[in-house]
């Protein structure tokens, strides 16, 4: 791997620093705030015991989430989605993909007749913000369901996470390969992608864009075992985290 030291010091496979704090939400029966370096995202999941019309009677459960950036997320101020009367394609769009990130790893049949939304609400902004939501998002997903177990909605055995799921992003900026590209390489990036990737390294979703030259075969595999290669660290931090008691995490 290249010896090209970046702004904030990384090399060029290297991971901005991850920390993911479980349970922050004292009402949420499953939640977590999770950053990526300057990124930080807190993730909600609310247990509903049923689900929607269209699924009723048939034994499946529902997982979908919602995505949102708070107003000075950003550098600059934004309106708000809700008073401006009409909800972002790009939210769309993220909103979307965390929540089949998400059911790519759920056993409906195991869930059984329940719902569960997460909300993955931006609260700073520096790069990969939808990456670092389906990250956080899975580790709050995973308490939310051990909370529906606790209160006899899931069976006791029922395996209901088939697997884990994380994201990271990867891009080539300057011809040099890089990942979790942070804001500041992000707007520079010749090709920008992210990758969504099972705790067994198998992907799930692959978005990639040339936004200067195209890219060729070499450099689409070098990202992608990059985006591996991010995903498996992300992967052994959700276990660790799952795996620490906490007093908060689901009650």
């Amino acid at each position: 791997m290249s010896e090209i030291t970046r702004a904030d010091g990384r090399a060029v496979d290297q991971l901005r620093p991850i920390t993911i704090e479980r349970g922050w939400s004292a009402q949420a029966e499953g939640s977590a705030l999770i950053s990526f370096g300057g990124t930080r995202v807190l993730c909600t999941a609310s247990f509903t015991n049923g689900v929607p019309r269209w699924l009723t009677g048939k034994g499946k459960g529902w997982v979908t989430a919602e995505y949102a950036m708070l107003p000075r997320a950003t550098n600059d101020r934004n309106d708000r989605e809700s008073v401006k009367g009409k909800i972002g394609g790009r939210t769309h769009e993220i909103s979307r993909l965390i929540g089949r990130a998400l059911r790519a790893v759920v056993d409906t049949k195991a869930l059984g007749e329940n719902t569960i939304v997460i909300d993955c609400d931006v609260l700073q902004a520096d790069g990969g913000t939808r990456t670092a939501a389906i990250t956080g998002a899975y580790v709050a997903l995973a308490d939310a369901i051990e909370w529906g177990r606790r209160k006899k909605f899931i069976g006791q055995k029922s395996q209901v996470l088939l697997d884990s799921v994380a994201a990271v992003s990867v891009g080539i900026i300057d011809g040099e390969p890089m990942l979790d590209l942070a804001y500041v390489e992000d707007v520079r990036a010749e090709t920008d992608m992210n990758v969504v990737v099972t705790g067994r390294g198998l992907f799930v979703e692959v978005q990639g864009t040339a936004e200067g030259a195209p890219f060729d075969k070499r450099e689409l595999d070098v990202l992608l075992e990059l985006g591996l290669s991010g995903c498996a660290t992300l992967r052994d931090i959700q276990t660790e985290t799952l795996s620490a008691d906490s007093d908060s995490a689901g009650e």
